[in-house]
């Protein structure tokens, strides 16, 4: 599998910011979570049952591996992120998802032994210095939210919101590599866990008379919902679980550093958001600092050929 489909699927990807946006014109980010995410695990569940219910036959151990899962990628993650989105536009809430490499690097030092020689510290470094100038961006919704120096609550939230994300992530590598669980069964079940979770703090935060959905808009919410969950939690989710058979989580997520471009497109189309210079200039500083990364890991040995019989169906 080459790096052009990793490309390609964080550039579908990046548009799930564009339309989050607009999704959450019609109901509340905690909601708006919950229903995503017991949606797209009914699709991969049923899936799963039809065509191979022995990946229902989990022991102890995996169903705890997936609850985490849950926790951190799918419920923290998506209320942080989209209670964020409330308030910055989709290209910056993108580009701050840049500092997964960062919190990649560091976990999977923690859990995996990764070292971090000098050619990828000074990778970081220079991804680091490129990703400030982004920071300092704010439109008058966010400047009213400010937390300190720079910094405002929604991009403290989508910081947080990249550290659970990339979690997650390394869960995940943990669950499907050395569990031996289903990439699909342990997405599904933990969209199923995260969704749960989501409903039930909706349901102390939110106005239920009867739904947080906006009245009258049950289908343009539905529709934009759904196709959220088919582009994310189906496509991208899945396909990502089965690239961790062969990347590391830290190479992984410094190719989603190129999404900030696409983002931008996705806003300019979809929100007619302006398209911004300076995060297509601090893009290229980030990707300079990417291919260090990636030829360090080459020589490290943990970017390895993955076998053909390797990647196969979804279940």
């Amino acid at each position: 599998m080459s790096i052009a489909i990793v490309v390609a699927m964080y550039a579908v990807w990046s548009s799930m910011f564009s339309l989050a946006k607009i999704a959450l014109q019609y109901s509340p980010p905690i909601f708006l979570t919950g229903f995503r995410m017991m949606l797209a695990a009914v699709i991969l569940l049923g899936y799963l049952f039809i065509t191979n219910r022995s990946s229902f036959k989990l022991d102890k151990k995996q169903w705890l591996s997936i609850g985490f899962l849950a926790f951190f990628s799918i419920y923290l993650t998506n209320v942080l992120e989209f209670w964020a989105l409330q308030y910055l536009t989709a290209a910056k809430a993108c580009f701050i998802y840049s500092l997964s490499p960062f919190f990649a690097a560091f976990f999977s030092y923690l859990h995996f032994g990764e070292k971090i020689n000098r050619k990828k510290a000074l990778g970081l470094l220079i991804g680091f210095l490129g990703i400030i100038p982004v920071l300092t961006l704010q439109t008058g919704a966010e400047d009213l939210m400010s937390a300190f120096s720079f910094f405002s609550w929604p991009t403290l939230a989508i910081i947080g919101a990249a550290m659970s994300s990339v979690y997650g992530w390394v869960l995940l590598r943990l669950i499907v590599k050395d569990q031996m669980t289903s990439p699909t069964m342990a997405n599904g079940g933990s969209m199923l866990i995260g969704g749960l979770l989501a409903f039930a703090h909706s349901a102390f935060t939110d106005s239920w008379h009867p739904t947080p959905i906006a009245l009258g808009s049950f289908t343009p919410f539905f529709g934009w919902t759904l196709l959220m969950a088919f582009i994310s939690n189906i496509v991208c989710y899945n396909l990502y679980g089965y690239l961790l058979k062969k990347y590391t989580a830290t190479f992984l997520s410094f190719i989603g550093l190129l999404s900030p471009i696409f983002a931008s497109l996705h806003g300019w189309v979809f929100l007619n958001e302006p398209l911004s210079g300076l995060i297509f200039l601090s893009t290229g500083i980030v990707c300079i600092g990417l291919w260090i990364v990636y030829s360090a890991e080459l020589k490290q040995g943990y970017i390895v050929q993955a076998k053909p019989e390797v990647i196969k169906d979804l279940s």
